[in-house]
């Protein structure tokens, strides 16, 4: 399994990159926002999804591990496939997804190309429970979860407060450095 790559990128087309990795040229399919990032010449590195399936073997790369674990959800859901969940993830953000999904607007993921009513409803159903479990246990007993509680005690809601930590830089470690970007991030200049 290939689960994350590092390498120079020689070429984007389409939805696709070329990624150089040790004189191997590996395509691996991304999300638009992560294509976008990418520059022919410059070494990017990303997360990957070995898709199997009998006539072919497809890899799909990500920003984050986050990113690569929804794709990796919405694929368990039956009649939802690689292709279909990767423009899942082209429609929204992360957190605009998981809003979706926990406040039950199945109508929000219908702007996705190929995905009708029935397969919006169908995702909402089958993550629903999935999602809270991951965003209960992402806050359950570390610095983030400490850090949503001050959020909160600061008068922001759970929701506010949840949604900052998530858009928290990885260099910050301390819960003080990330109660300070949260902040920031929630009261920006004006």
């Amino acid at each position: 399994m290939i689960g994350f790559l590092e390498g120079k990128i020689l070429e984007k087309r389409g939805g696709q990159a070329t990624v150089l990795v040790n004189g191997v040229g590996y395509r691996v399919f991304l999300p638009l926002a992560v294509l976008e990032k990418l520059s022919p010449g410059k070494t990017a590195k990303m997360f990957t999804y070995l898709s199997v399936r009998e006539n072919a073997l497809d890899l799909y790369g990500f920003a984050d591990p986050a990113e690569r674990s929804l794709f990796e959800l919405l694929l368990t859901i039956p009649g939802i496939g690689p292709k279909t969940a990767l423009s899942v993830l082209n429609t929204a953000s992360l957190i605009q997804i998981e809003k979706a999904v926990v406040e039950q607007n199945a109508s929000y993921l219908t702007k996705v190309a190929g995905v009708g009513k029935k397969i919006s409803e169908k995702i909402v159903l089958e993550l629903k429970g999935k999602i809270m479990a991951t965003v209960q246990h992402e806050m359950s007993g570390d610095v983030e979860g400490d850090v949503v509680e001050a959020l909160v005690s600061l008068g922001y809601s759970q929701k506010q407060a949840r949604d900052a930590v998530r858009e928290l830089p990885r260099g910050a470690r301390s819960a003080s450095e990330k109660i300070k970007f949260a902040l920031k991030n929630l009261n920006p200049p004006k």
